[in-house]
């Protein structure tokens, strides 16, 4: 039952991390699109 637990538990803890990075992905995309959008406005 202990070992089921614990798979469970790693199982959530593995997608949480896994959507994580897709976000984080997400955010790095838009912070690169913002500060290509700055430079043009900028030159």
């Amino acid at each position: 039952m202990k070992s089921f637990i614990r798979f469970l538990l790693l199982t959530f803890f593995a997608c949480a991390l896994l959507s994580g990075c897709n976000t984080a992905r997400g955010i790095g995309e838009d912070i690169q699109h913002l500060g290509n959008a700055i430079e043009r406005a900028a030159s």
